[in-house]
């Protein structure tokens, strides 16, 4: 029994790394896409790849629901297939509900500092230092009158 707990335990390590190997492609994969589209994607291939479901409630034994359901509808193994959906449902839509909190909080919070950027760059002169300072020599200009007299530096 003890050499099967370690199997079972490898399996698992090897399918994690696997499984996360896989998400960093995805998120290598989904990286030009818009923010909107991208960040459900993500989730989506997350729950999918990360949910586990029950195989032998006896033993407590786990797989992956992905590969479960594959093989049940595949090759008609087993009796699995409707728990392991429901499995990905349930943790589809607990992931969602957390990404629908997650973004009604970010949404005022960046659309606050969109409205304070706009704001600072209205206040930003976009001008040139010279074209700033030709209009100041513009402004400073005095008409000149009959009795200005020149003044000459003394050495």
């Amino acid at each position: 029994m003890y050499l099967f707990a370690n199997d079972y335990l490898l399996a698992w390590t090897a399918y994690g790394i696997a499984a996360l190997g896989c998400l960093l492609v995805w998120f290598r994969i989904t990286r030009p896409m818009w923010r909107w589209l991208r960040e459900p994607l993500r989730l989506i291939v997350a729950v999918l790849l990360l949910t586990p479901t029950i195989v032998d409630p006896a033993r407590e034994l786990f797989a992956p629901a992905v590969a479960i359901t594959a093989l049940d509808v595949l090759f008609k193994v087993g009796n699995n297939a409707w728990r392991a959906v429901a499995d990905l449902a349930l943790y589809g839509l607990i992931a969602f509900a957390l990404y629908a909190a997650l973004v009604a909080l970010r949404w005022p919070i960046e659309r606050r500092l969109k409205q304070r950027r706009a704001a600072s760059a209205a206040d930003e002169d976009p001008r040139t230092l010279r074209e700033r300072l030709e209009e100041d020599e513009e402004d400073d200009y005095r008409p000149a009158s009959r009795y200005q007299t020149r003044t000459e530096p003394r050495l």
